[in-house]
């Protein structure tokens, strides 16, 4: 009997039900891999719940593997990037389960104005994970070139996510 209730707890823990974005004041942490064209790295995002399905964030993140060519080095300022940015949670909008949203956004960082496509799923209260392409709407510079491309083009996201 004893075994039986710890492996109902163990799977009442994996599929309990979760709330993927409760409004305002929600508060969500989100930790992961950044994939993209010449380079992979590390992304950090806060994100902090303003209404009932609108929220606004930071970004940041910094690229740990970058394909150098011969004779040249990636800098920091290269590698690193940070964003401001705005989602509209959709989820409840779209009749998702509660423990599912989306939020497409847009972001305002250092390399370019963009826009933002993600979507999380939380298996417990506080755990979750998430997935998220983000591509520039506008760059800066029209001329970008060489290392400027880092952290300036189409970029794919995904990691552990945790409330707050």
């Amino acid at each position: 009997m004893k075994k039986l209730f710890l492996v109902g707890l163990l799977f009442g823990s994996l599929f309990a039900s979760a709330q993927a974005y409760s409004g305002k004041g929600d508060q969500k942490f989100q930790v992961g891999a950044n994939i993209q064209n010449h380079g992979t790295g590390i992304v950090l995002f806060y994100d902090h719940g303003i209404g009932e399905n609108m929220s606004i964030g930071v970004q940041t993140g910094y690229l740990l593997g970058v394909d150098e060519p011969a004779g040249f080095e990636a800098k920091f300022e290269d590698r690193f990037d940070l964003k401001a940015r705005f989602n509209a949670n959709i989820g409840s909008v779209i009749g998702l389960p509660t423990e599912m949203d989306v939020y497409p956004g847009l972001n305002l960082g250092l390399r370019n104005f963009g826009g933002h496509v993600g979507a999380r799923y939380f298996f417990s209260e506080g755990f979750g994970v998430f997935s998220e392409v983000g591509f520039p709407i506008a760059k800066y510079d029209n001329n970008v070139v060489g290392y400027e491309k880092l952290n300036n083009q189409f970029q794919f996201n995904i990691g552990a996510c945790f409330n707050l």
